[in-house]
């Protein structure tokens, strides 16, 4: 028997069959012998075979090649990853200029590790409501900056709907995750995208301006939001605090960033590292204001993270 893997709380995982229906599974012994680097080889979006039992649960006996998937460094092991999603048609990374702040790196480093399994994000600017001045010049200036690259930027509030419609019309007929820091209200877009969903939602930390885990499994959710309803597909994931580079060969880290790709080919060393060869292209165009700090010291970050003496959790 066929299905999708719509939600996984661990252990378990809920898989909505090919015939319509959900059966709650494990996963057979083999796959936990087998040589798979992930702290979860099963994951939300998987299409994967089952074996039901008396019980009215099944095992999980094996799965289908993924077309692409999110994958970032385990925070706890430096050698393994994690899967966030996979089978899907598009990321939603939801950032905050403040109330928490996202920092840069964290989304370069999303950014490049969807560029490398090939799925395309948008950025979700949310929490316009509550920048001062200075916020909405920030704001407006990383819009600027990830516009140029190619990636499209939404300015959204779920408290007064800014955004809400140009969000829905960019979800329909497709299978996207959302993604990021906790507190960046990821689960309120839901709510507002979803009537009736009633996901859980917490303020953040006046102390510490931080979001607090309010997602604690990852969960596809069938959203109604065209004219007939069907083939839209949410994945809602908890939020994470920071994001590793995993599998990436440091020759291979600047083709995950566009505009630094984009000059790369100027350079007079065809294997510039773009940090101190005479001739660089990258660093001249760093100098030149064509590319934006932020985006170079995200690309130095991840090549640091093959300094295993040096590894430390993604900021």
């Amino acid at each position: 028997m066929k299905g999708l893997v719509i939600k996984n709380t661990g252990s378990w995982y809920t898989v909505l069959t090919d015939d319509g229906q959900t059966i709650e599974s494990k996963i057979k012994g083999r796959f936990r012998l087998a040589d798979i680097r992930s702290t979860n080889p099963v994951a939300v979006g998987d299409r994967v075979d089952i074996l039901p039992n008396a019980e009215g649960t099944a095992l999980i006996t094996d799965i289908e090649p993924r077309r692409n998937y999110i994958i970032r460094r385990s925070s706890n092991l430096s050698r393994q990853c994690h899967i966030i999603a996979a089978n899907v048609d598009q990321a939603v990374l939801v950032v905050t200029v403040a109330h928490p702040e996202t920092n840069t790196t964290f989304i370069d480093r999303f950014l490049a590790s969807a560029e490398a399994y090939r799925v395309p994000v948008v950025l979700l600017f949310n929490k316009t409501d509550l920048l001062n001045e200075e916020e909405r010049q920030t704001q407006q200036y990383l819009i600027h900056v990830y516009n140029s690259i190619g990636y499209q930027c939404i300015e959204a509030s779920a408290i007064n709907g800014l955004g809400i419609d140009q969000l829905r019309n960019c979800l329909l007929s497709k299978i996207t995750v959302f993604s990021g820091n906790s507190g960046v209200g990821k689960s309120t877009l839901l709510n507002t995208l979803v009537p009736g969903l009633k996901l859980r939602t917490a303020a953040i930390s006046e102390a510490h301006d931080t979001g607090t885990h309010t997602t604690t499994h990852s969960e596809m959710i069938e959203a109604p939001l065209g004219k007939d309803g069907k083939g839209n597909w949410l994945i809602d994931t908890p939020g994470i605090k920071g994001f590793g580079s995993f599998d990436m060969e440091p020759e291979e880290i600047t083709s995950y960033f566009p505009d630094i790709f984009h000059h790369a080919a100027n350079c007079r060393f065809s294997n510039c590292t773009h940090t101190h060869e005479p001739g660089c292209a990258v660093r001249q165009a760093l100098d030149d204001h064509l590319i934006a700090p932020s985006r170079y010291q995200s690309y130095l970050s991840m090549l640091d993270d093959h300094d295993q003496s040096k590894y430390r959790e993604a900021f």
